[in-house]
């Protein structure tokens, strides 16, 4: 099994090509749906976050209230950096575990559906493929503002604030090109889904993890007999 990362900006439909992938019986490991996860109450990366940023980012029935806590560290490079420290961990953990699930099931590959891919660059040594999904600037700033009810002013922040879609391009091994309607963008899921599907990733994946066994084994083994010996 290999690992493919899916990224995108914002109202770029990124969840768009995910659900596609989805819909084709990919296994799609989504980081926002974990990180949601990792924080809920009870949970080691909730209480640090109430400990560090206090009981005032919590709404009435205990949950951390992303809303408001995404407002404290929107402003503060401190603080944005103290919540990812806590939580990136965490995260990566939840993702770990996943990954090893659909290993142990026997799929090809796996997708990690991260926002964040490049900004942070912690995952893509990882990977064998990176996919972007992009539209143009424009086409962006239109579905933003239409989706969120934004002011052009408010939406062009929000943008700012990202790592440019074209940046994101020319770092991707695929784009997925979404400027335009829903059915050229799911012929372009389909021809990625194929090409994958024919890649012999898996194997070279497969045939290091047989040999790291093997050799564990025959460690073990060595040992073994050196102290029964």
């Amino acid at each position: 099994m290999f690992l493919v990362g899916l990224t995108g900006g914002i109202a770029s439909g990124k969840s768009t090509v995910s659900s596609m992938l989805r819909e084709l019986g990919c296994p799609i490991i989504d980081a926002d749906v974990v990180a949601r996860k990792v924080v809920e109450p009870h949970t080691c990366a909730y209480s640090r976050i109430v400990y560090h940023f206090g009981p005032e980012v919590l709404l009435e029935n205990g949950e951390i209230d992303r809303q408001k806590l995404g407002q404290l560290i929107f402003t503060s490079e401190e603080k944005r950096k103290l919540l990812n420290s806590i939580t990136h961990p965490e995260i990566h953990k939840a993702m770990l575990k996943e990954i090893v699930f659909y290993f142990l099931r026997g799929y090809r590959y796996v997708v990690l559906d991260v926002p964040l891919l490049f900004e942070t660059r912690r995952l893509t040594k990882f990977l064998n493929h990176t996919v972007v999904v992009y539209c143009d600037p424009a086409t962006q700033l239109s579905r933003l503002m239409q989706r969120d009810g934004l002011t052009q002013e408010q939406a062009e922040q929000r943008l700012a604030a990202q790592m440019p879609l074209n940046e994101k391009r020319g770092l991707a091994n695929h784009v997925i090109e979404n400027s335009g309607g829903r059915e050229d963008t799911h012929r372009q899921v389909l021809r990625l889904h194929t090409k994958l599907e024919d890649s012999m990733d898996f194997l070279l994946v497969r045939v290091i993890a047989v040999a790291a066994t093997a050799s564990l084994s025959g460690i073990l083994l060595y040992a073994v007999k050196i102290l029964f010996s």
